[in-house]
């Protein structure tokens, strides 16, 4: 084999290879929102719980009232996606988030925090950007241009939880707050520069490609899909807020500790993210779901069984394995619809996994008010079966 030879194929190995120009900037628009959402999104159900003085059911409500702003969000998004520019929507997706910081920064109590975590939950970019990417992706890469984008948030947490709990720790949450408005607003300006994408007319399509929105809703696979995504997001929305709050409780760690934990677990996730993507591409998408939910449930118990640093660490790695998994259902979801409504297509699962994930930080925060195992082992039962039903071909691409 020739020397030209061995650097194409690494050229064609390295994953962002796969992005084209507009995909590489939503690659760096994702990475430094992402930062800014890092800087503080690990630490907040913490700092709910110990500057706020919520309780763990208070806090579930919080990350409900999120994930059911979320839930309608997602549904309007993907019904103006497929008639207006979606390069337009995914600006104001990241508008919509520019006040949470902000709002979350001045409140005195939980309750003062719900304005903030209503905008938080406006997520416009959901079905958006799935369309998008899909669209605008190289047929035969998918799932690894999809993992590619999600390792940009990854790569952007990598630093910036360990980063915001110093600040917060040697100066106060307010500069953190504030540093993450700033990036926020840098990441929805560099989504100017990306290619304007209209969906395709559903006039152009040939007759036989004309699905009409109700159709779809009623076909077996998207319904088996929506299924899926609806536990799994519950699942994953049941334990997730508490895991900052079960390190201090469990294992005596502070706001550094934890943010290099959760730093952890977002490299995890840009590398075995990647690893997944090309599984998925080179085998089937849905074994790499299967293999995330596999990760999950393996951390869980290490999680559990270990509070050593060092172990932890380990633990927070492979974790990170499952926080690909929205990534990983785009690129399920987004390949089986036509163009012309793509957007809502993909909105319908999307929507039933957040309104399904919308009461699962409630019932999170009143198994943890039990013990702070129950949510941990509840996942743990059920994350085995997610696995099991990936990887059992229901849902073929």
């Amino acid at each position: 084999m020739t020397l030209t030879r061995h650097r194409k194929i690494l050229k064609l190995g390295f994953p962002f290879e796969v992005l084209n120009k507009d995909l590489k900037l939503i690659f760096a628009s994702n990475l430094v929102g992402a930062f800014g959402d890092g800087l503080y999104a690990y630490l907040l159900p913490y700092y709910m719980a110990e500057m706020l003085r919520a309780s763990p059911v208070e806090v579930g409500i919080l990350y409900a009232v999120m994930s059911l702003t979320a839930a309608f969000t997602l549904l309007i998004a993907g019904m103006i996606a497929d008639e207006y520019d979606r390069k337009k929507i995914m600006i104001v997706g990241w508008i919509m988030w520019l006040p949470a910081p902000l709002i979350f920064s001045l409140a005195g109590n939980w309750i003062q925090m719900l304005p903030g975590m209503i905008l938080w939950g406006f997520w416009l970019g959901g079905p958006t950007s799935t369309a998008y990417i899909t669209t605008a992706a190289d047929k035969n890469k998918v799932t690894l241009t999809f993992t590619a984008l999600s390792a940009a948030w990854s790569f952007g947490y990598i630093f910036s939880p360990a980063l915001g709990g110093y600040l917060a720790e040697i100066i106060d949450m307010q500069i953190v707050f504030y540093s993450a408005f700033t990036l926020y607003a840098l990441a929805g300006f560099i989504l100017i520069f990306i290619s304007s994408q209209h969906a395709k007319s559903y006039k152009q399509r040939p007759s036989e490609e004309r699905y009409s929105f109700f159709k779809l809703l009623r076909t077996r696979k998207l319904l088996i899909l929506s299924l899926f995504f609806a536990l799994t997001m519950f699942i994953l929305m049941l334990f997730r807020p508490f895991v900052p709050q079960f390190l201090a409780d469990a294992y005596g760690y502070g706001d550094f500790e934890i943010g290099v934990l959760g730093s952890v677990s977002f490299f995890g996730s840009a590398v075995l993210g990647i690893l997944l993507g090309k599984l998925g591409d080179k085998w089937r998408k849905t074994y790499a779901l299967a293999a995330s939910m596999s990760l999950c449930c393996i951390s869980l118990i290490l999680l559990l069984s270990f509070g050593d640093f060092q172990i932890l660490i380990v633990t927070f790695f492979v974790a990170g394995g499952s926080y690909v998994t929205w990534s990983l259902m785009s690129a399920v979801v987004g390949p089986l619809a036509p163009e012309s409504i793509r957007a809502r297509w993909v909105s319908i699962p999307q929507t039933l996994g957040m309104f399904s994930s919308f009461i699962a930080p409630y019932i999170g925060g009143v198994l943890y008010d039990f013990s702070p195992y129950y949510p941990f082992l509840a996942a743990i039962t059920i994350t085995p079966f997610l696995a099991l039903l990936a990887s059992a071909r229901l849902f073929d691409e």
